[in-house]
């Protein structure tokens, strides 16, 4: 975290410490976490949203449980790449998030998690109840791994 007010920029984000990715939606969040060493990302939680000052509370109770560097948040684009109202409001929670916890933010590319979530749910043999409960955090776990396997970190959004 810095003194100042605002937090980090882009340019100065961490390539150390614990990533948060979140798969933002309108009712529910997907959350991810990230090793200290930025290889291996792992599902966290599924949040169900309520209110702002509650939906902020609980993001910034885990970043500082798990000592948190960074936050990448999924940015849904269209198949061409451009962005839509969703992505939108995929970067104000992200800014609205980064300015509460004084995190620095990137966006990344998050065509196909879903699906790909919800195959390797269908491979684990999950009931549709117990795949459901887990999409959004598995879709998250595989945008964030998806970033940090990434050789060029910095890029904008590309399609997976």
């Amino acid at each position: 975290m810095t003194a100042s007010s605002d937090p980090p920029t882009a340019d100065t984000f961490p390539v150390e410490g614990r990533l948060l990715g979140i798969d933002f939606g309108t009712k529910r969040i997907g959350v991810a976490i990230s090793t200290p060493e930025q290889t291996i990302a792992s599902p966290l939680e599924n949040y169900s949203r309520r209110t702002k000052p509650l939906d902020g509370e609980f993001l910034s109770k885990i970043a500082n449980e798990y000592r948190v560097v960074g936050l990448v948040v999924g940015l849904p684009v269209h198949m061409s790449g451009d962005e839509s109202e969703k992505s939108r409001q995929a970067r104000n929670f992200g800014k609205w998030l980064s300015h509460l916890t004084k995190l620095p933010v990137r966006y990344w590319d998050e065509r196909h998690t879903s699906l790909i979530a919800e195959l390797y749910l269908h491979e684990a043999d999950l009931s549709n109840k117990k795949r459901k409960a887990r999409m959004d955090m598995v879709a998250a776990q595989i945008m964030l791994q998806n970033y940090l396997d990434s050789d060029d970190r910095t890029a904008a959004p590309q399609s997976l």
